[in-house]
């Protein structure tokens, strides 16, 4: 078996849930187990996350949805945004909770349930300015009705997203929430406020208790990463995921010489380079060595040398001993030392979310802490 791997502990998903719910309570928490769970497995995550207090789930895509089902889960998930219209029969069957937010998207929902017998709760999302998905919120009253005319259909919640909750003070959220209320208001007066109502994503949840409504989506958090370095410390999360392999070739190279493709790095001074067998088609950014990354062998902080290649990276270990076999942690702590998705996200100009997301299925899962599923896969 392949020495790389992502090391996932279960038990830390299950610590961030159960700080996260108490912090929401009394509203339900959702926790969003989409892109296979960022990284991190999506069933593995859900039955931990699930066993710590979360009473939901959240996915980007009906697929998603449908392999949670075939895994037994039978709580109450979520679909973040309308499916297309070859799709919504699948979500009715699957029995997804399903946004929409067009005509086109409640006459298919209510089209695909009448086809199987079977009544669909769906949730509306109103955009508050994002900008991205969701109904205007001059047209919710008017969608809502709309909803209300089809005896298949049951409206369960209306919400939004926030575009900005990541940055602590910032007024465009209060005015999102505001536009919010607006909305909701407006179907109390028509008689039309449904039972729940939802707005706060991870640092919503956070840092936005006037957001939490009846429910919260916490996506990020429950990995253990903070929505940004703003509400970092905020909270008592624990990084979930750790990226593991070890040395695979050990070379003395001469100062003068370079390493890589394009040999853009060339060393000032005799040194020992460890190969590494992981590379950009495992999730490791091609330009993360030119841009100040390292990795932890023997306890110590290594730079990554070179370009990063499909398969394989270079470390500079200078004139230390380092052996075949060796463990190398990429992200994760190694001898009281640590590396943070973060800390590859901040030089490379991206964030967190992205570095988790993008360890890529040759990398295998394992998994410990609580009841681990069979180690390897995604």
């Amino acid at each position: 078996m392949r020495a790389t791997r992502a090391e996932i502990d279960l038990g830390a998903i299950a610590h961030n849930v159960t700080v996260l719910a108490e912090l929401a309570a009394p509203a339900q928490l959702c926790a969003v187990v989409k892109a296979d769970g960022y990284g991190h497995g999506a069933i593995a995550v859900s039955e931990a996350a699930l066993g710590a207090g979360a009473s939901w789930l959240g996915v980007a895509l009906v697929e998603e949805g449908a392999v949670l089902r075939k895994a037994g889960i039978d709580v109450p998930i979520l679909l973040l945004s309308q499916p297309r219209a070859a799709d919504l029969e699948a979500a009715v069957r699957y029995e997804l909770r399903t946004t929409v937010y067009t005509r086109e998207g409640i006459e298919g929902l209510a089209s695909a349930a009448e086809r199987l017998g079977v009544r669909a709760v769906t949730h509306l999302k109103v955009d508050t300015g994002m900008n991205r998905v969701g109904a205007s919120p001059a047209d919710v009253v008017g969608l809502v009705k709309e909803i209300a005319r089809h005896p298949m259909l049951e409206l369960e919640a209306v919400w939004t997203h926030c575009a900005v909750a990541d940055e602590p003070g910032h007024p465009f959220t209060d005015e999102q929430l505001d536009r919010f209320e607006g909305v909701v208001a407006e179907l109390e007066a028509s008689g039309l406020r449904p039972r729940m109502l939802h707005a706060a994503n991870s640092a919503a949840t956070i840092d936005r208790p006037r957001a939490r409504f009846d429910l919260v989506r916490t996506g990020i958090a429950v990995y253990g990463i903070a929505p940004s370095a703003a509400l970092a410390g905020k909270l008592d999360l624990r990084p979930a995921m750790s990226l593991v392999s070890e040395v695979s070739m050990v070379k003395r190279v001469r100062a003068g010489e370079g390493v890589s493709y394009g040999l853009t790095h060339r060393f000032t001074r005799d040194t020992n380079v460890a190969t590494v067998p992981i590379g950009y088609a495992d999730g490791v950014p091609r330009r993360l060595g030119s841009v100040g990354g390292w990795v932890l062998i023997g306890g110590r902080r290594r730079p990554i040398v070179g370009v990063v290649t499909m398969d394989q990276l270079m470390v500079d270990c200078g004139d230390d001993h380092v052996v075949v076999g060796d463990e190398v942690v990429l992200i994760g702590e190694q001898g009281g030392e640590r590396v943070t998705a973060e800390d590859w996200a901040g030089p490379l100009d991206t964030i967190a979310y992205e570095i988790v997301c993008g360890i890529g299925p040759r990398v295998q899962r394992h998994y410990r802490g609580l009841a681990c599923p069979a180690s390897g896969g995604r």
